[in-house]
């Protein structure tokens, strides 16, 4: 069997497909990966051994360019921006997973919906499998959670029947994406769809994320079929000089926002608020560049690490929540403090304040002083992020690729 896993967007979209693809060729399956082509997307995913066939476009400067544009627009200007893009994105990725897909028998896609919607587009049209992948709950109709709000859909006032607001969804994404997706339909001769959400998601659905930080909470709208979460193991050896600061004295905090573009004001007040603490900084320089405020030795300035050695040997991590980060610092027992930004990432700030080993943030900006009472709280929390530690599965790849072998073995799916 040939399964062709895809996704387009940072590394945290990415980095699980490396992992779910190490595991499914374990089980005699040959499986590649559809990703940015970006430089460290590329060496992650030779580290894994598994074959990367490039998206459309690398996705680094793509997404700089997509926060540019949206930042000072309206919601309804915004909402037309991402109705535009989607276009772009589905005619492009389209051609692109074409290509990927070249002699697979299935497809499982990941990422932005306009990336999986190609990539249903293409199944369709070759006759393969699909199977759509997904790394947080709340992407998916429950009457247990609401469901997104998109820039110029504001969900209605008041209204608190959850499969009221799935059944606006509908109308939303088709409202953002229905020209898009079946405007392409229409060039490959096919007849449109009248709801993209459930022509996209398919059915069932597989939720890739631990049941202990992200419960599926069950549904009576979708089929789920969740495993843990897909992670990397990583036997990369830390710097020589990040290994002599960490040896050099306590245990220090560490920051980081990832490929979020946070003001260079943030690296600032975290290391104030650390600072204060009397404590010593490792500063991941991220997407946003960010970097020491002065030549103190306090502060050690990393690019990207192995972050399953680094976050066991910290007091903490400052960090912005996206699915990766929080899951690996809840596994190596660090306590967190997240500051979320979009996306998935306020679910996941709440969800590990609800576990107890999250301070939670109250904001997107952070200040000196917001952080430092966060972080009072957070490192009051080893006790309990130790024993959360304990409590998180490893083996969710392994899990999917037997799932997977499983589900789009069978004849028909």
């Amino acid at each position: 069997m040939r399964i062709l896993l895809s996704t387009y967007g940072s590394r945290g979209d990415v980095e699980p497909l490396a992992a779910l693809g190490a595991a499914l060729q374990a089980h005699g399956v040959e499986a590649r990966v559809s990703a940015p082509g970006d430089e460290e997307f590329a060496a992650l995913l030779a580290r894994s051994s598994v074959p990367l066939a490039p998206a459309f476009a690398p996705v680094r400067e793509w997404a700089k360019e997509m926060v540019n544009r949206s930042r000072s627009a309206s919601p309804e200007d915004r909402a037309r921006l991402i109705s535009g893009q989607a276009a772009e994105i589905v005619a492009r990725q389209y051609e692109a997973l074409s290509a990927a897909a070249e002699g697979c028998d299935a497809v499982v896609a990941f990422g932005l919906l306009p990336s999986c919607a190609a990539a249903r587009l293409v199944a369709e049209q070759r006759g393969m499998r699909y199977m759509l992948g997904t790394f947080c709950p709340i992407w998916l109709p429950s009457p247990h959670n609401r469901p997104h709000e998109y820039p110029g859909h504001p969900l209605p006032a008041g209204v608190t029947d959850n499969r009221l607001l799935w059944e606006l969804d509908i109308r939303t994404k088709n409202a953002l994406f229905g020209e898009a997706i079946n405007g392409h339909r229409a060039s490959l001769g096919l007849p449109p769809v009248e709801n993209v959400r459930d022509y996209v998601y398919g059915n069932p659905v597989l939720l890739a994320c631990d049941p202990t930080l992200g419960p599926w909470p069950g549904s009576d709208l979708i089929d789920v079929v969740q495993t843990g979460a897909f992670i990397l193991p990583d036997e990369r050896p830390l710097p020589d000089g990040l290994k002599a600061f960490l040896d050099a004295g306590p245990r220090p905090v560490y920051v980081g926002f990832g490929s979020i573009s946070v003001a260079s004001e943030a690296g600032s007040a975290a290391i104030e608020a650390i600072r204060a603490k009397g404590l010593r900084t490792v500063l991941a320089h991220g997407w946003a560049e960010l970097g020491p405020v002065d030549d103190h030795d306090d502060c050690f300035a990393v690019g990207e690490v192995n972050q399953q050695a680094l976050f066991g040997r910290v007091a903490a991590v400052i960090h912005h929540g996206g699915a990766g980060t929080t899951i690996a610092a809840a596994r190596a027992g660090a306590p967190q403090v997240i500051v979320p930004q979009i996306g998935d990432q306020p679910y996941w700030a709440r969800r590990a304040a609800e576990l107890g080993i999250d301070a939670a943030h109250d904001g997107p900006v952070p200040t000196a002083q917001s952080l430092s009472a966060a972080l009072e709280v957070a490192l009051a929390a080893g006790a309990r992020a130790s024993t959360i530690a304990g409590m998180i599965r490893t083996d969710g790849a392994k899990a999917a690729a037997r799932l997977l072998v499983e589900l789009l073995g069978q004849p028909g799916r």
